[in-house]
């Protein structure tokens, strides 16, 4: 008899448990968590189940589906073992970053892991991090939930003026804007699209934005957004 629409055979069911059992292990993850966080409560020891007894059955992509940014993988890996087992679409978000009002990063209690991780519809280079717009200054650019993707390693203040960036200033703040040369040497603008610029201060990091992911287009691992 043929498996149903969605579903594997015995012999494919064998694979996939050991695919998801692999990323269970490397994430240091148990079975009854990883279905929890998915919600698709017992859907690994129910695949377990059927593996061990030779159910037909199998298991439906929807749940597969549901299981991989959980397993930070991707629905195609566990299904198929097509690509590699970590996709490139993953990044941590480090934390918030202002569009309006400054963000100071010490205020906010940042695990040196980051905030959360999340994943984004394309592929991002391995040196980059994530913040989550906070703010409205920067509409219509930006929105409040939107997620900036940028390098780790700062350039040099001059090499982004004219470009819009995550900057942190010697002060501490942090803000996502546009970077003008200051009046005084040393020092730098911060321009904004609905708000007055910010004048004169030095900068610590700065790092331009590679991408924006717009606030119901990324999905926090584990937990997906509504």
């Amino acid at each position: 008899m043929d498996p149903g629409i969605g579903q594997t055979t015995d012999m494919e069911l064998e694979d996939v448990l050991a695919r998801v059992e692999s990323r269970l292990k490397a994430l240091g993850m148990s079975a009854h968590a990883a279905s929890l966080a998915a919600k698709k409560p017992d859907a690994i020891r129910n695949l377990r189940r059927a593996v061990k007894n030779g159910d037909r059955r199998g298991i439906t992509t929807e749940t597969l589906i549901a299981l991989a940014p959980v397993l930070k993988t991707t629905g195609a890996w566990l299904l198929e073992g097509m690509g590699g087992p970590e996709p490139g679409n993953l990044i941590k978000v480090v934390g918030r970053i202002g569009a309006g009002a400054e963000i100071i990063p010490e205020f906010e209690q940042i695990p040196a892991e980051g905030l959360f991780e999340i994943t984004v519809p394309f592929s991002i280079p391995e040196d980059s991090i994530a913040f989550e717009v906070e703010g409205e200054s920067m509409w219509p650019r930006y929105d409040s939930g939107d997620v900036i993707i940028c390098r780790r390693h700062s350039e040099e203040a001059e090499r982004v003026v004219g470009r819009e960036a995550a900057v942190r200033t010697r002060d501490g703040r942090r803000y996502l804007k546009r970077v003008r040369r200051g009046a005084a040497a040393g020092t730098y603008d911060l321009e904004s699209h609905n708000a007055a610029p910010i004048r004169g201060v030095q900068i610590a990091w700065a790092a331009p934005i590679q991408a924006v992911v717009r606030a119901d287009q990324w999905q926090r691992i584990g937990q997906p957004r509504s």
